[in-house]
């Protein structure tokens, strides 16, 4: 359902995101995950967590 699809989350560094971003990597394999979030930190935390994956 997922795998090869390219994901948008708004508010994805929440605890929704948090969960659901490493399962969906480990599980679906989608081509690419978007997150947007307004809070600048818990981006830069995010992306520093999934750092030299190419699909986050």
């Amino acid at each position: 359902m997922l795998t090869n699809k390219t994901i948008l989350i708004t508010g994805g560094t929440g605890s929704f995101g948090n969960t659901f971003v490493p399962m969906t990597l480990a599980k679906y394999n989608p081509k690419k995950i978007i997150i947007y979030s307004r809070d600048e930190m818990k981006q830069w935390n995010m992306a520093k967590k999934f750092q030299g994956d190419e699909r986050y």
